[in-house]
């Protein structure tokens, strides 16, 4: 625990015992007293994944930005602190350690991969601090390896996420396939981390339920660039549709190489995917598919305000898929802020932290995305899934729907 200090006479910023810092002014007099809470923010801000990083980022800032420009929480001035991961989980793990070893620090945003998230959970766990991520999607992060045989038990009770599931969103992408793109085979290829991997059997699961075929399978590294051993193998195979269960950056010469090489077969992705650096860097993605949680925040009004201040705070970046979600999972810390300084008389507890996770669990108000709040396992009660194809170099959504199976 920190030592308590006063500086009655120089007004200097002290640190308190539940980690805040006080602003008492230059007499003492603790009247319009503020405190300062620091929300950090995990994410891959430089490297392949950057530009959904620094959406991410961008949009984490905003919702603070905003929740002092408003005095959401009476009393309390929000710090932003952003660590980049590089969407590597070593790191991710890193800055975990270095955000809860300071105790200013009340919650942490992020991070955009679920194998990153399995390195900095345990550390979240052990100090009792908030771990929110508005892009993880892997089940066994919330409701454990077992959740496939219906044996869900909650895994850290200090880790909520903003984004659905994947197998939410893999089902629902097995569904789309098979009933509205009329896709009766796939080849199915995926890039062995936990997301990529997680996501392809969820949609193979539900593509072949439907009675769909599955007629060949993949596994890439997340590095490959150079295709061409798959490429003729999806060729001989024929497929309706390729699915990759991965990110952009593999994709999209992935789906650029399979065009060239003959195969006339749309390739279909996950959230990981569904980025718009993956028309630039891919010529041929015209009519490529892929899912993404949540409804396209152009389409909400809910999302009209987020929209209009991100494109005032002028930042260089889009929101990417992630930015709505983003500013919910961040406004959710600040509502849980708001909710433990209410219970005290205005003022942090000296157990803040524990108090803010426990807050989290209540949370509920409607954001950018929709009705915010989290169910027994801290994921999202919200299961809201979109299918985008691109079209004139962009992406454009083609269904939307609460998937419920």
């Amino acid at each position: 625990m920190l030592i308590l200090t006063t500086a009655l006479t120089t007004g200097a910023l002290t640190l308190s015992a539940c980690g805040s810092r006080d602003d008492k002014g230059d007499d003492g007099n603790t009247e319009g007293k503020k405190t300062t809470v620091v929300i950090g923010l995990d994410a891959p801000l430089t490297g392949d994944l950057s530009a959904l990083g620094q959406g991410i980022k961008n949009s984490a800032e905003l919702a603070l930005n905003n929740a002092n420009k408003t005095k959401e929480v009476p009393g309390v001035t929000f710090e932003f602190r952003a660590l980049d991961d590089q969407a590597q989980p070593t790191s991710g793990q890193q800055n975990a350690t270095k955000l809860a070893g300071d105790k200013q620090v009340l919650g942490i945003v992020g991070p955009l991969n679920s194998s990153v998230a399995q390195s900095m959970q345990q550390v979240a766990q052990s100090n009792n601090i908030a771990l929110i991520s508005p892009a993880n999607t892997t089940p066994d992060l919330t409701q454990g390896k077992d959740w496939k045989q219906d044996k869900r038990k909650r895994q850290f009770s200090t880790y909520f996420r903003t984004s659905t599931t994947d197998e939410v969103q893999g089902s629902f992408g097995g569904k789309y396939a098979y009933e509205n793109i009329k896709a009766k085979t796939v080849y199915v290829i995926d890039d062995q981390k936990t997301y990529g991997v997680g996501l392809a059997t969820a949609f193979s699961a539900k593509f072949t339920a439907l009675g769909g075929k599955v007629v060949g399978t993949e596994h890439v590294n997340p590095e490959d660039r150079d295709f061409k051993a798959i490429v003729s193998k999806a060729k001989t195979a024929n497929p309706d549709l390729v699915f990759y269960g991965g990110e952009y950056p593999a994709s999209a010469p992935l789906s650029q190489q399979l065009k060239d090489g003959g195969v006339k077969a749309p390739l279909m992705g996950g959230d990981g995917m569904y980025s718009g650096d993956y028309i630039t860097l891919n010529k041929k993605s015209a009519g490529d598919y892929a899912t993404s949680v949540g409804k396209p925040v152009e389409q909400l009004d809910s999302a009209k305000k987020f929209i209009a201040d991100y494109k005032t705070a002028g930042y260089k970046d889009r929101y990417e898929a992630y930015g709505g979600s983003t500013y919910d999972a961040t406004w959710a810390l600040v509502q849980a802020v708001k909710a433990v300084t209410t219970a005290n008389d205005g003022k942090l507890p000296s157990d803040a932290r524990a108090k803010v996770v426990d807050a989290l669990n209540k949370v509920k108000f409607d954001g950018v995305t929709g009705p915010v709040s989290f169910d027994k396992y801290g994921d999202t009660t919200n299961t809201l899934i979109t299918a985008y194809q691109v079209d004139a170099n962009q992406w454009k959504s083609r269904y939307s729907a609460e998937y419920k199976g």
